[in-house]
C-alpha cells in the first residue's frame, strides 16, 4: 500500500532577489514539512530575515515560487498569512496597552471576532507565564516578559506556522531556556516552526533540520547530527595559554587532521585525539577543553571566522 506524503507547508523553488547589484537571495529552494522545526542559520547579511519576508509576501521576489500553506505567495499572500504567526526580531508591542489589550487588538487584525480572542486570551496568557501580568502596561515588563507576550501574540490565530526571527536574541538563560520549553511545546502540538537564530546551540536542541546561508545562497542542509558529522571531524580540542601557539606550530599541526587559530586560542580538530591530549599532557603553559563537534564548528567552517557588518 502506497503512503501518500502530505504536501510541505512551506514550499521554495529557485528563488531570487537582488537591490540594485546586491544578490540577497540567490537560488534558494527549501521544503519544510508539516510539524518540524526547521532553522534558517547564517552570518549577518546571509539573507535570512528577506527570505522569511519573501515567504510572507511582505517583499516580492525577483524570481522563483513559494508556496505557503498551498497558497501562491505573494498573489495570495495575505489569505496565507491568516495561517501563520510571527516573532519579529525586535519587539512592536503597542506600549499604549495592556499585555491581555495587546491580544485583543492583534488578533482583531485577523479579523476574529473579539468574544473569540478573549476566549483564547487566559490560555495565551498561561502558556507566556504572563497570567498575573495581564493587566500591566508594556513599559512595565521585563525583556523576559515581552518576548513572551510576543511569542503569544503570534498565536491569537492558532497558525499552523509560526516564523520565529531570532527569538531569544537579548535574554538572559534563564527567559532563554523558557522560551525554548515553550517552542517545544508548540511543536508537540503539532505546529510548525522557522526559526533563525544566531545560537548555535538553541539551533542544535530546537531544529529537526535546518539549513546554512551565505550570501543568499544555501550552502549545507540537514538534521544537526547528520552536518556535523559530515562537515567536522568528531572530536574539537581547543587550547590556549602562553605557549599554546608554539606547541601548535610544533607537534599540534602534525597531529591534527585540521587546525585553525582564532584569537588567543588554537583549534584542534581530530577523530583520534588521544595523542594530541598525551601531548598537551607534556606541554608547558597550555591549557585545553576537549569536546565533541557541535553546530557552531559547522557554522564556523562554512561561512568562515571573520566578522560580518
Amino acid at each position: 500500500m502506497t503512503t501518500t506524503m502530505p504536501p510541505p507547508i512551506l514550499l521554495i523553488e529557485d528563488l531570487h532577489k537582488s537591490y540594485g547589484a546586491n544578490k540577497v537571495i540567490n537560488g534558494l529552494s527549501l521544503s519544510i514539512a508539516r510539524g518540524e522545526c526547521f532553522g534558517l542559520l547564517g552570518p549577518n547579511g546571509a539573507g535570512k530575515t528577506t527570505a522569511l519576508r519573501l515567504c510572507l509576501g511582505l517583499t516580492a521576489a525577483d524570481s522563483g515560487r513559494i508556496l505557503l500553506a498551498d497558497l501562491p505567495v505573494p498573489e495570495r499572500g495575505r489569505e496565507a498569512r491568516l495561517r501563520v504567526g510571527v516573532v519579529p526580531q525586535i519587539d512592536n508591542l503597542d506600549p499604549d496597552f495592556t499585555v491581555s489589550e495587546n491580544l485583543l487588538v492583534y488578533g482583531r487584525y485577523f479579523g476574529m471576532p473579539d468574544a473569540q480572542i478573549r476566549a483564547r486570551i487566559p490560555e495565551l496568557l498561561e502558556f507566556a507565564s504572563l497570567t498575573s501580568k495581564r493587566d500591566a502596561r508594556i513599559n512595565e515588563l521585563s525583556g523576559g516578559m515581552k518576548r513572551r507576550l510576543t511569542l503569544a501574540r503570534s498565536l491569537v490565530n492558532d497558525p499552523d506556522l509560526v516564523f520565529m526571527d531570532e527569538p531569544t536574541t537579548g535574554l538572559d538563560p534563564q527567559a532563554r531556556h523558557l522560551i525554548w520549553d515553550r517552542l517545544k511545546a508548540l511543536r508537540s502540538q503539532g505546529k510548525t516552526i522557522v526559526l533563525t537564530t544566531h545560537f548555535m546551540d538553541e539551533a542544535e536542541r530546537l531544529c529537526d533540520r535546518l539549513a546554512v546561508l551565505d550570501t543568499g545562497r544555501k550552502i549545507a542542509e540537514g538534521t544537526p547530527r547528520a552536518l556535523i558529522g559530515e562537515h567536522i571531524e568528531g572530536h574539537v580540542i581547543e587550547v590556549y595559554g602562553d605557549d599554546a601557539f608554539a606547541w601548535a606550530e610544533q607537534q599540534g599541526r602534525a597531529l591534527s587532521a585540521r587546525l585553525e587559530a582564532s584569537g588567543e586560542t588554537v583549534f584542534c580538530y581530530t577523530e583520534t585525539p588521544q595523542a594530541l591530549l598525551d601531548s598537551l599532557a607534556q606541554a608547558g603553559d597550555v591549557r585545553y577543553l576537549h569536546r565533541p563537534a557541535n553546530l557552531e564548528d559547522l557554522f564556523l567552517k562554512l561561512t568562515g571566522r571573520e566578522m560580518r557588518e
